[in-house]
Order: structure tokens, then sequence, then C-alpha cells
């Protein structure tokens, strides 16, 4: 039933006691759904990374995010994506790119990043739980 785990060697597992938050934290973290309409090479950034542009819907809207993600995805295959991402941290600079959004993702066992997205369909915007 799925891939097996070994723990011993699992870093999310041994990685020792983790601060805890509130309920109270967690509800200020704006976790959303948004569509990815744009992916763009990003040749300036340091590491390699792509500048997108999600659609968030109604209330929150468009934003920008970089993200190295360059490793598992190609520009191509972003454009239309769902992806949850925190949109309510402030802006960042990245170089001379303003990151309005954070795409969230997980760390694979060779250090890239697989995006964190929604296993069904669901409206652009809705909230995390």
């Amino acid at each position: 039933m799925g891939d097996s785990v070994d723990v011993e060697h699992c870093d999310s597992v041994s990685a020792g006691p983790m601060d805890q938050i509130s309920w109270e934290d967690f509800q200020k973290v704006e976790l959303r759904v948004g569509r990815i309409v744009l992916a763009e090479r990003f040749p300036e950034a340091r590491k390699p990374a792509y500048k997108l542009t999600l659609d968030f819907g109604g209330g929150v809207g468009l934003k920008r995010s970089s993200a190295q993600i360059t490793h598992l995805y190609t520009p191509e295959e972003l454009v239309g994506k769902l992806v949850v991402a925190v949109v309510n941290f402030p802006v960042k600079q990245i170089g001379p790119f303003l990151s309005e959004c954070l795409v969230t993702g997980f760390y694979n066992e060779n250090g890239e990043v697989a995006l964190c997205v929604p296993d069904k369909p669901v409206p652009i915007g809705a909230k995390l739980l």
C-alpha cells in the first residue's frame, strides 16, 4: 500500500524536537491554492529558479514568486498547475525581482524541490484548513 519509509534515515523523523505553535498562529498563515499562469526562466537568480505569476482569484488576485524548482519542472509544464502558496508574507526582493508570495514544496531525497499541490481539483483561492 505505497512506498515504505526507512525511518532511521528520514530527516523529518530524526530532526529532533520542533517548536509548537498555537492554533491562532497557524490561522494567521494564509496558505492558498493558486494557478500558475506564467512561468519564466530567471537567469539573474544566484541559484537556478523560475519567475512565476500565480492567480489566486478574487480577494487575492495575481501574485508573483521566485521558485527554485528547475530540476523537476519545465516552464511549460508549470503553466496551469495548481499549487499551495503563502500569500500574506511581506514582499521580498530577490535580485531584480519582487516576490509577493511563497510557493511551497518539499525536498526529495536528492535535495530537489517538489511542489505542494492539491491531489484533487479545488477552486483557486481556496484556503488550506
